[in-house]
């Protein structure tokens, strides 16, 4: 069976056909390296550039456990919306590209949802969101050879630093060594890295202006070489001191916020304002909106990006 050509718009809400996707299942089935030539024949983007920010779509939290969204615990469970809106998002020609675990990429390159678009895949997904050694967070995703052979721009890493967990040191040898990895292809490693606590069972990120400063000088270490490392970080209080503390390329991300639309947009406007911000890597906030407008979220997060090109050659 030979790949489809490019498959019908994303669904805007309306279309509930169980069988939407079903074409997704029987290429999987019948003829599984439709994804590597998809891979193959994508038309990539020409590059991150200064004074162009990008803006991507994150969509890997599945993988980890974490399918909920505000006070829905299953929001993200279903494959078919997630796919529906992330293809509304992909869409939208200021959407530069996406961060997505294996299974959700191979979906998306079968789609052809993936022309010209920069492309991020996440790398360790073993710190299952409530698992008992949750910090031990193993690679088991995308490797920096997988990456490389289906010609992705980079690798994504969370890095959780919790100075009280012992699992903690293992990851970040692993992290090291996956930006080595990542390096010798000349990909991106794009590090997020956070100072976490265990409380009542739970991993919280703290989320303070001097925590997030102390795991960006921890994350830019790792590795021999930090000439392709990415630094994703939360918008917290005093960005210009969290921005002021990394010469490195930096994306920042949306999280599931507690605060309004409103207050989350002009905070992340604010921050991309900052020397250094490259631009946005949302997921959830713009993918499952209070108001469900998928478009509508992404366009207002689309203009708050500089897309300017003066100074440049």
């Amino acid at each position: 069976m030979s790949t489809p050509a490019a498959a019908a718009p994303a669904a805007t809400g309306a279309d509930t056909d169980p069988r939407r996707y079903a074409h997704l299942t029987t290429l999987r089935l019948e003829d599984p390296g439709a994804v590597a030539r998809a891979a193959k024949a994508r038309r990539r983007h020409p590059g991150p550039k200064s004074g162009l920010q990008n803006f991507i779509v994150a969509a890997d939290h599945p993988a980890r456990g974490a399918i909920s969204v505000g006070d829905n615990p299953t929001a993200m469970a279903d494959r078919r919306e997630l796919l529906d809106r992330l293809q509304i998002a992909l869409a939208n020609p200021a959407v530069d590209g996406v961060l997505a675990s294996p299974d959700i990429m191979d979906d998306l390159l079968l789609l052809g949802a993936l022309e010209g678009k920069l492309v991020f895949g996440s790398m360790n997904r073993g710190g299952l969101a409530g698992l008992v050694n949750e910090l031990d967070d193993r690679f088991t995703g995308h490797t920096a050879a997988a990456l490389a052979a289906f010609g992705a721009d980079g690798g994504k890493m969370l890095t959780r630093i919790a100075l009280g967990d012992p699992d903690t040191v293992a990851l970040l040898e692993a992290t090291a060594k996956a930006i080595d990895s990542l390096a010798e292809r000349k990909l991106v490693a794009m590090v997020e890295p956070f100072l976490s606590v265990r409380e009542n069972g739970r991993v919280r990120n703290d989320l303070s202006t001097d925590a997030v400063i102390k795991s960006v000088a921890i994350a830019s270490g790792l590795g021999s070489t930090s000439a392709y490392t990415w630094m994703k970080l939360p918008v917290v209080a005093d960005m210009e001191r969290v921005m002021a503390a990394t010469t490195m390329p930096t994306v920042l991300l949306g999280g599931d916020p507690d605060a309004g639309p409103d207050e989350v947009f002009a905070s992340w406007g604010a921050a991309l304002a900052l020397p250094g911000v490259q631009g946005l890597t949302v997921g959830r906030t713009l993918l499952y909106p209070q108001d469900g407008d998928v478009a509508g979220a992404v366009a207002i997060a689309a203009s708050l990006l500089n897309r300017t090109t003066e100074g440049q050659e």
